[in-house]
C-alpha cells in the first residue's frame, strides 16, 4: 500500500494506492512547514484525514514549503506519529510536479496554483530552479499574486468603475475588511488567492484578461527565461490557475516564443503513475 500526498498552501490531496490502483482519496487543509509546526500538522490530520481503515506501508509526501531538510523533518515527524510508520519520504511540491508532468523525461515543470514555482528537470532530479520567494516578493502568476494585483488595482482605481462596482457587488466587502484579512489574519496568501475566481469568471472583460496575461508574462520573464535552452522545450504546468487560465497562459508563452506542453489541474494522477512504475 502506497500513500501519496500532494499539498499546496490551500489543500492536501491524499491518495492510497495498491498495485497501481487507487483505493481511497481524501482532502485535508493545506500543510506548509513554513507556517505550521509538527503539532499543528498532526492536529490537522487528526481532525480531517479519513482513510483510517487502511495503514500504508510507505508514504510519499510532496508539499509547498518542503524546501530543505529542516522543513521536511517538521512534516515527517507529524506523519510518522500519525501513521506510525518510518518509510516516509518528503519532497517539495516542485519535485512532485516534475515527476507528475515529465515522469522520467527531461522537461520544464511549473506550478501555478495558490503559489507558483518552476524548474528544469532531467528525468530524475530538479537541475535548475529560480526560487519562487513567496507571494509578497515573488510567486509571479500564482492565484495569490493574481488576487493581489486585482485587489490593488481595484482599491487604487486602476480599473474601470464598472469592474470596481462588479467586484464589490460580488464580495460584499470594503477596503477596511480586505486590509484586515491581509495584514492581521493568518494565511493572507489563501485569502488573496480566492479573488482569482473573480478573474476567471469575468475573463471576458478585456482589462481583466490583460491583467492576467501581464501577470503570466512576469512569471515567464522572472523565472522561465533563466533556464538553459528553454525555447527548445515544452513548458508543462500543473495547478488550478494554469488549468483555468489556459488560453491566457498560452498567449503569454507565445508572446515570449515559448511552447505550451501539458497542463493538468492537479499532479496526483501523474504521481500515481510515477510511483506505481517502480520509481
Amino acid at each position: 500500500m502506497i500513500l501519496i500526498a500532494d499539498s499546496g498552501s490551500t489543500k492536501t490531496e491524499w491518495c492510497l494506492t495498491s498495485n497501481g490502483s487507487i483505493i481511497g482519496k481524501c482532502i485535508t487543509k493545506g500543510i506548509n512547514p513554513f507556517y505550521q509546526t509538527s503539532t499543528d500538522i498532526l492536529q490537522n490530520l487528526k481532525e480531517e484525514y479519513t482513510l483510517n481503515n487502511t495503514k500504508p506501508q510507505e508514504i510519499h509526501f510532496y508539499g509547498a514549503g518542503c524546501a530543505n531538510e529542516e522543513k521536511n523533518n517538521i512534516v515527517k515527524k507529524a506523519l510518522a506519529e500519525f501513521f506510525d510508520i518510518d518509510n516516509i519520504t518528503v519532497d517539495s511540491d516542485l519535485t512532485g510536479a516534475a515527476r507528475s508532468l515529465c515522469q522520467t523525461q527531461t522537461g520544464v515543470a511549473c506550478i501555478l496554483g495558490t503559489g507558483s514555482n518552476s524548474c528544469r528537470y532531467d528525468g530524475k532530479t530538479v537541475t535548475h530552479n529560480v526560487s519562487p520567494l513567496g507571494f509578497i516578493i515573488g510567486d509571479e502568476g500564482s492565484g495569490a499574486v493574481l488576487g493581489k494585483k486585482l485587489v490593488s488595482d481595484i482599491l487604487k482605481n486602476q480599473l474601470s468603475q464598472e469592474t470596481k462596482q462588479l467586484f464589490f457587488e460580488t464580495y460584499k466587502t470594503d477596503q477596511a475588511n480586505i486590509l484586515d484579512n491581509i495584514y492581521k489574519k493568518p494565511f493572507p496568501n489563501r485569502y488573496m488567492a480566492q479573488y482569482s475566481k473573480f478573474l476567471s469568471k469575468n475573463i471576458h472583460i478585456k482589462e481583466l484578461e490583460a491583467l492576467v496575461i501581464k501577470a503570466f508574462g512576469e512569471f515567464i520573464e522572472r523565472n522561465l527565461l533563466q533556464y538553459p535552452n528553454i525555447k527548445a522545450l515544452d513548458i508543462n504546468f500543473t495547478g488550478s490557475v494554469a488549468f483555468h487560465f489556459k488560453a491566457q497562459l498560452e498567449t503569454a508563452l507565445k508572446n515570449h516564443h515559448l511552447k505550451l506542453g501539458t497542463i493538468s489541474q492537479a499532479p496526483m494522477q501523474g504521481l500515481v503513475e510515477y510511483h506505481n512504475s517502480g520509481n
